[in-house]
């Protein structure tokens, strides 16, 4: 076989130690994601909130993320991709530990600050993270390795879920909302007693998992990693950059279909808990369960899309997803009992790629500049910081064009696959794209 025949390798082996060393951050902000998704429907029950008021965990959540995108990528332009990567976990780790002092107030805006300054630190991992994946190794092969990486990300989403099903829903006290508002009017002393008991029980998974960030912020400090590009202290440029952005049309439909996506996987993600107790009975841990199932599906389908990018164009494929996405959101509005629930499980094995395929169609070819234009897909994820309060809204409507508010909430997300969609249509269109 001769070279110009040789395969070209995903990830070649002089970059091998930095992308699994990077890679387990995917693993990390999963895990932050999805024990965090839960943490609505347990807050709603501890602080007695309605949907609408503890759906603010996602806007405060997400909205890190908005927050510190376009910062965190001038950081990167500025200095290199370590050292955002060492702000980012040290944010994270600050995030994690306030939950301490959030815990002693028992009021809900506390948490919602330490949730803002997690995020913070997880956009910076993100904003590095993404981009770096995609520049270790040959331009032809980078969406291929960004979603070989964020294959794991799920993993740490299934630890999460399950640490918030089997380590918090499970342990929270089971007295119900209408007799906690009961006892707080008759008996403020004991309802604040097990409002405490709940709140130590959200608050300990939190303080585990800064002690884990701190090993690996430890780890990152000491490690050696690869350099892909010129090193830090370059020029900014960040007017001449962001009008490069805007004139491609593909950055700037992606940086929209993104915010789509996110708040698509959110609300399925976040809401299911919610869906399953009202259409169901069932409830939040056994609820919980059928999340932990999805992401299962989600992990195995990202593994199955992943091999198929060899031979669909990433364009035509996240149609494909998206109209498979957008019909089974349809069967959870409108099929009953059982099958409404497993047809918003089976969403997940179509959300599957998306983040990553719509990450790398919009990055295609960018060069330097995909520095800047990462963050603003990692903006776009401020998807999830509206949406939720949005579908919130709906759910605490009893009835909603005649279904009930859990269901028609999630018209939401089918709006949101329709533009996805298009997006991947669009992508389809571009002449040259298809080669990815």
């Amino acid at each position: 076989m001769t070279a110009d025949t040789k395969p070209v390798p995903t990830v070649p082996r002089s970059f091998l130690f930095g992308f699994i060393l990077v890679t387990t951050l995917f693993a990390l902000w999963g895990f932050a994601n999805d024990i965090t998704n839960p943490m609505v429907a347990a807050f709603k029950n501890v602080l007695l909130l309605t949907n609408t008021q503890s759906s603010l965990v996602q806007s405060a959540f997400y909205g890190g993320y908005c927050l510190m995108a376009i910062p965190a990528a001038i950081f990167i332009k500025r200095f290199d991709y370590k050292i955002s990567i060492l702000v980012g976990l040290a944010l994270y780790v600050t995030g994690c530990f306030m939950f301490i002092p959030a815990g002693a107030t028992q009021q809900f805006v506390p948490f919602l600050f330490a949730y803002l300054i997690m995020t913070s630190g997880l956009s910076f991992l993100e904003t590095s993270a993404n981009p770096y994946i995609l520049s270790m190794g040959p331009p032809e092969t980078a969406t291929r390795r960004l979603n070989l990486a964020q294959a794991f990300n799920p993993m740490g989403s299934i630890t999460g879920m399950f640490v918030a099903k089997e380590f918090i829903l499970k342990r929270l006290n089971e007295t119900p909302e209408d007799e906690r508002r009961e006892l707080l009017e008759t008996n403020p002393e004991s309802f604040n007693e097990i409002a405490q008991s709940d709140l130590d029980v959200i608050i300990t998974p939190y303080l585990i998992l800064g002690v884990v960030v701190s090993v690996v912020l430890v780890i990152f400090a000491i490690a050696k990693l690869p350099q892909t590009g010129t090193k830090g202290r370059q020029p900014l440029d960040i007017s001449g950059t962001f009008g490069r952005l805007f004139k491609n049309p593909l950055w700037v439909t992606g940086v929209i279909a993104q915010a789509f996506y996110v708040g698509a996987q959110i609300m399925c993600w976040t809401f299911i808990i919610q869906y399953a107790g009202a259409t169901m009975g069932m409830s939040k841990a056994d609820a919980q369960g059928y999340n932990i199932i999805a992401m299962i599906i989600f992990v195995s389908s990202r593994f199955i899309c992943t091999f198929m990018l060899k031979y669909v164009s990433p364009g035509h494929l996240l149609l494909g997803l998206a109209i498979g996405g957008g019909t089974l959101v349809l069967g959870a509005i409108f099929l009953p009992g059982m099958t409404g629930l497993w047809s918003l499980v089976g969403v997940s094995a179509c959300m599957s790629l998306m983040f990553p395929t719509i990450y790398g169609i919009a990055l295609d070819g960018l060069g330097d500049d995909a520095k800047l234009g990462s963050a603003g897909l990692i903006v776009a994820i401020g998807g999830g910081c509206l949406m939720p309060p949005l579908q919130a809204m709906i759910i605490d409507q009893e009835t909603v064009m005649g279904l009930s508010g859990a269901r028609a909430s999630f018209f939401l997300p089918f709006i949101c696959f329709v533009a996805i969609a298009l997006y991947g249509l669009f992508a389809t269109r571009i002449k040259g794209h298809s080669a990815l």
